[in-house]
């Protein structure tokens, strides 16, 4: 298995690029968070890779983040994701807002991704859950309207889904959004 590589970025010919490595030229497929993030044409680059092996071809695809290589070895283990179809999930989405979606069970922001259907999208929340690491995990359970505006709020103020979890643990049922905000913005500032 190749797992990372480094060498130089030669050409990027979308969703593919090539990198040399000791004068040899690998071509790996990337999602386009990573090839966004990828240094000009002639720069150093180093990408932490997944190596796939069929009948007709070995396939290399590249990741800018061990992150973003985890999640996609999880969505290619759901039964209907293949690899480009979960390149595609991590064009259209960080790994955060993928954990996100699969924490808050909300199939509306998967079915925007291209490729992606409703029924696809509702078997990628029932077989991820659970599985994008410990933040995940913990946060396993469906949270209910109030407490998903009030979680996006706190996550859009830059707090992390772990840090908003904890606090949204701290509110009493049936708090309004507003007041849930106020109070859970009190709790993470002690």
């Amino acid at each position: 298995m190749i797992g990372r590589i480094t060498g130089t970025l030669i050409e990027k010919l979308p969703p593919t690029i090539c990198v040399d490595v000791g004068g040899l030229g690998y071509d790996i497929d990337v999602p386009m968070s990573t090839l966004y993030a990828l240094p000009e044409t002639g720069a150093r680059v180093t990408l932490y890779t997944h190596l796939t092996v069929r009948e007709d071809a070995h396939i290399l695809y590249g990741f800018a983040s061990a992150n973003e290589r985890s999640a996609f070895r999880e969505l290619i283990k759901v039964s209907g994701i293949g690899a480009r179809t979960a390149l595609s999930v991590l064009s259209g989405l960080s790994v955060a807002d993928l954990a996100q979606a699969i924490t808050l069970q909300e199939s509306g922001r998967l079915t925007r991704v291209p490729g992606i259907g409703k029924k696809t999208a509702e078997r990628l929340l029932l077989e991820m859950r659970g599985k994008l690491g410990a933040d995940i995990g913990a946060s396993a359970h469906v949270v209910h309207d109030n407490q998903s505006d009030i979680l996006n709020a706190l996550l859009a103020l830059g707090y992390s889904e772990k840090e908003s979890l904890s606090a949204l643990k701290t509110l009493p049922e049936g708090v309004g959004v507003s007041d849930g905000i106020k109070q859970a913005l009190k709790a993470l500032v002690r």
